[in-house]
């Protein structure tokens, strides 16, 4: 029977309290990209986003409050703080939305994206950070969306859909071409582990090779 090593999951080197994406990467796994969204883009898609809704939400209730008071100027305390209740409770949408604006700052901060040579890795997180992982083996398609904003922008959102999760990587900047690099990726490992043989760049003889790119790079 095999000897348990009793000291394999005593952590002597990485500093995992930062919670980075590093933090969780093998010593022999290989970063090829790294990003994070653009913080204009960024903000503003969450000030647009339900924009229009809000506004109406909002105009419903300055005008029934506007009536309301014109034509009722003497209302009872009791019934001006059940009103007053009522419509923070009613306007919560409205605090949502704000509260989404607020945290997009932090948000921005902490969000991550990678590619390795064997994953795509996006770590996003509030308070606390959560990471997900897409190795390229189980990738379906990459899809792009560029908006109105994120045109103004110049950056894009790139949609990764795969058989288990679809994950998104939020205002990216040069989408087209990031998009292109990472489907090449994609390609050249799903290739090198379903066909292992020469057909593939030197580097890819056969399976369980390390990938180190072909001609392409992610680099322009």
């Amino acid at each position: 029977m095999k000897k348990i090593n009793e000291k394999y999951f005593i952590n002597k080197d990485k500093d995992y309290s930062k919670q980075s994406i590093e933090s969780v990467l093998p010593d022999d796994e290989k970063i090829l990209w790294k990003d994070k969204p653009r913080l204009l883009s960024f903000v503003l898609s969450a000030i647009f986003k339900q924009l229009v809704f809000v506004i109406v939400f909002l105009g419903f209730d300055i005008v029934f409050l506007t009536l309301l008071f014109n034509f009722v100027p003497n209302i009872p305390m009791p019934v001006l703080i059940f009103i007053i209740v009522f419509f923070v409770l009613h306007l919560i949408p409205v605090w949502i939305w704000i509260y989404g604006i607020v945290s997009a700052f932090k948000r921005q901060k902490l969000e991550e994206y990678a590619f390795t040579d064997r994953r795509i890795i996006v770590k996003k997180g509030f308070i606390g950070s959560k990471i997900d992982s897409i190795y390229y083996t189980s990738l379906d398609s990459v899809n792009l969306k560029v908006g109105i904003i994120e045109k103004m922008c110049k950056v894009g959102d790139i949609y990764i859909v795969s058989e288990g999760k679809n994950i998104v990587l939020e205002d990216i900047k040069d989408p087209y071409f990031i998009s292109q690099r990472l489907q090449a990726i994609a390609m050249d490992i799903k290739s090198d582990i379903i066909f292992p043989n020469a057909l593939r760049p030197k580097e890819n003889a056969g399976y369980k090779t390390k990938y180190k790119g072909s001609d392409r790079d992610l680099q322009k």
